[in-house]
């Protein structure tokens, strides 16, 4: 999912790792910053090769959000375990909700691939950088707030907002993400609230190491669908992981 989507790696690493394989909330969200960054590096030096990523607007996109990553880190552990769950679930309806809206919209007035990739990159002035600074400071503290990579709100923000197709926006989304959960994990790393035993290291290897084959994968996927497609895949993904974390949050 993170190879193709450039997004879902903390949206199934953090279900995960707290309802089956029993992790605190909060260690979860810590874990899976690892396991995203890594999974996301393979993914990215793929998806690279095919040109689809925009290496400087992706690192500017990144460290712009660094601010955001570190208080989102520093005030994650402080909210109560079940309201941070059911915090993640709505916040991935309204996501879902805005690229569904999207995906309908482009269906009534078609565009090629072509057109769209024309318009990848968003036009330069003072009100596109406070734009790019905003929604970059925004996901940053998602990403630290929710221990995911951020490529849940990172797409949309490159997709919605700034006007990127959506093979584009998922290709850089990957060097965000990279670059936002290492950050991310520094600052809790640092904080003192993120702790590895033996038992729980070798766990983490063994997911990160299955989920860099997929995204391997997925990175190669993607070359063989639409737009389109990515971004109705996108919206379902987003949708089935609210309602399986919500009822498994309220059961």
């Amino acid at each position: 999912v993170v190879g193709s989507l450039g997004a879902g790696g903390g949206i199934l690493s953090v279900p995960v790792l707290v309802y089956v394989l029993g992790r605190d909330p909060h260690q979860a969200t810590g874990l899976s910053l690892i396991i995203v960054g890594m999974t996301a590096a393979v993914s990215l030096a793929l998806r690279g090769r095919g040109g689809d990523v925009a290496w400087r607007d992706g690192a500017l996109f990144a460290l712009a959000g660094l601010g955001g990553t570190w208080a989102g880190s520093s005030l994650g552990p402080l909210v109560p375990a079940r309201a941070l769950m059911l915090s993640f679930c709505a916040l991935l309806a309204v996501v879902a909700a805005l690229m569904v809206r999207s995906q309908l919209r482009a269906s009534a007035a078609p565009v090629d691939e072509a057109g769209a990739s024309a318009r990848s990159c968003p036009s330069s002035g003072a009100s596109t950088a406070v734009r790019v600074v905003v929604l970059a400071t925004l996901t940053g503290f998602l990403t630290g707030f929710f221990g995911v990579g951020g490529g849940f709100a990172i797409v949309p923000a490159l997709h919605l907002a700034l006007r990127y197709p959506m093979k584009r926006a998922s290709a850089t989304s990957l060097l965000v993400m990279v670059i936002t959960a290492a950050f991310g994990l520094a600052s809790r790393a640092l904080s003192g609230s993120l702790t590895l035993t033996p038992e729980v290291g070798a766990m983490v290897a063994c997911f990160a190491g299955a989920s860099m084959l997929g995204g391997l994968a997925g990175a190669r996927l993607t070359t063989r669908v639409s737009n389109r497609v990515l971004g109705l895949v996108f919206a379902a993904l987003l949708v089935g992981v609210a309602v399986s974390t919500a009822v498994a949050t309220l059961a």
